[in-house]
């Protein structure tokens, strides 16, 4: 009973804190993308992802691999100090070597001396992530700590952003905002470790026995980079930074979204690692089942209503200049339920099983349909053919993922999903709901916009909840008698 309160609190403080990772961009990618335009906000977002291949090899597969070796060890404060001094070890090295090779990238790289100032500072991210052991914090499922501390850190940052950016030219400083909003909070997990954990040496490291792990997540991590930020760095190395500008929008709707999508997911981790250690192969089956429901429950209408009001979504966060957001996001929705799914079959099942080389082969064939398809179909349709690029990979990942976990019977599990009733309950809501893309009440594009996204999005999921409600589809009953309860307790 304490593991499921635990674990209801962990779910719900990841909720919160995948809300603000939804409420902060509408605050402030309106502001941003009107005051720097598509070429500012291209050049941060292709910073972004360039920094990313370096974040890359200086964490190795740490983040991933160190929540399951906490988890594991998570009892045992002696146990669990040591694998940390010892992952904590290996990713100072590796930060220091990947300084070497960014600063020569930017001597020897033409197309990196522009703006090598937003890189350097961007670049910060990489000593952050090395000593802010964000893996540990989850391993022990400090939800709790991570969200307000992330909250906090993303407040300042807000107010820094309308204090400091004002004009095109601020895109640097609107890169080192990021950055702080990102990273900086991770300062904060150093010093406060030590409420968990001894940092001081006491006794001989062994590196060896993680060698092996980190090299599989690694070679995972190098994959899904390479397909979730290769159509940026392609874009902006193929086209120009109003291009990347446009598809930065949106993907940033996207991110959004999946964040929400996989907030379950990313609690469900440690638990099931831990499960899975155990032996309780019914207890790691029961959470695995509850996590495609819940992903096919959220991801599904989701991702029918940003494809039908994509031009009134990016239209309200980044104004008319972004006409051109409007196809690459359409085309891009679908990954939001791809994703979902891959994250729970993935992350979820396929490494607390230690079949991590699973998910590796997927990624690696998602990150070379990604990077075929973005090299014929960039150049003849820019932002748009990036987006198809990523649909595809997404799509390959989740076949060879199901492929894989057939003998777990994933297939069964699926199947126990109604997704009839749901897909009847999103076309009801596209019947009640498509009629108020045809409202006029306001002559400002955006505020018209805003007014479609507010009174569709009432209609919509409205209907959609109550459909399942009347039906009494039982992950939904489960959802609101959750809710219910925590607003009866307040």
């Amino acid at each position: 009973m304490t593991e499921a309160v635990s674990l209801k609190k962990n779910f719900i403080m990841n909720a919160l804190l995948t809300m603000s990772a939804f409420i902060f961009p509408l605050i402030t990618f309106p502001y941003v993308s009107r005051v720097l335009g598509p070429d500012g906000t291209g050049r941060v977002s292709f910073g972004t992802s360039l920094i990313s291949y370096f974040a890359l090899f200086s964490q190795l597969g740490i983040p991933t691999y160190g929540v399951r070796a906490c988890a594991k060890v998570r009892d045992d404060r002696e146990a669990l100090s040591r694998t940390v001094r010892e992952l904590l070890s290996i990713n100072a090295v590796m930060c220091a070597f990947t300084y070497v090779i960014f600063f020569a990238a930017l001597v020897l790289i033409p197309r990196l001396h522009g703006d090598r100032m937003l890189y350097i500072i961007m670049s910060s991210t990489l000593l952050f992530n090395a000593f802010g052991m964000e893996w540990l914090y989850k391993g022990l499922e400090k939800y709790s700590y991570i969200t307000i501390r992330s909250i906090a850190f993303k407040i300042v940052s807000v107010i820094a952003m309308f204090l400091l950016v004002h004009q095109k030219s601020d895109y640097v400083v609107y890169g080192a905002i990021t950055v702080f909003a990102a990273s900086a909070s991770q300062l904060m997990n150093f010093f406060h470790a030590h409420k968990y954990i001894d940092l001081k040496s006491a006794g001989r490291l062994d590196f060896r026995h993680h060698l092996r792990s980190i090299g599989i997540f690694f070679a995972m991590a190098c994959a899904t980079t390479i397909y979730l930020h290769l159509d940026v760095v392609m874009l902006g190395f193929m086209t120009t930074d109003t291009d990347t500008g446009y598809y930065n929008a949106a993907v940033r709707i996207k991110q959004i979204l999946v964040s929400i999508v996989t907030s379950l997911g990313t609690v469900l981790l440690p638990r099931a690692s831990y499960y899975v250690e155990l032996g309780k192969k019914e207890d790691f089956r029961r959470i695995t089942g509850k996590a495609l429901h819940f992903v096919a429950l959220i991801a599904v209408p989701v991702t029918v209503y940003f494809m039908l009001y994509a031009a009134e979504g990016i239209y309200f966060l980044s104004g008319p200049a972004y006409t051109g957001s409007i196809a690459p996001m359409q085309l891009i929705m679908p990954t939001v339920i791809f994703i979902g799914l891959t994250n729970i079959m993935g992350i979820q099942v396929l490494v607390p099983l230690g079949r991590e080389k699973i998910v590796l082969y997927s990624e690696i064939a998602g990150a070379i349909t990604d990077l075929i398809l973005n090299a014929i179909l960039i150049p003849r349709m820019q932002s748009a053919g990036a987006a198809i690029g990523t649909l595809a990979a997404e799509f390959v990942v989740l076949l060879v993922q199901y492929a894989a976990l057939r003998d777990e019977n994933i297939g069964a599990q699926l199947r126990k999903i109604p997704f009839g009733a749901i897909v009847i309950a999103t076309l009801l809501a596209v019947a009640g709901s498509i009629w108020t893309r045809h409202i006029q009440v306001l002559s400002s594009n955006t505020w018209n916009s805003f007014v479609i996204l507010a009174v569709s999005a009432v209609l919509f999921f409205g209907i959609y909840v109550l459909f399942l409600t009347i039906r009494r589809e039982p992950m939904m009953l489960e959802v609101e008698n959750t809710v219910f309860k925590k607003l009866i307790k307040r």
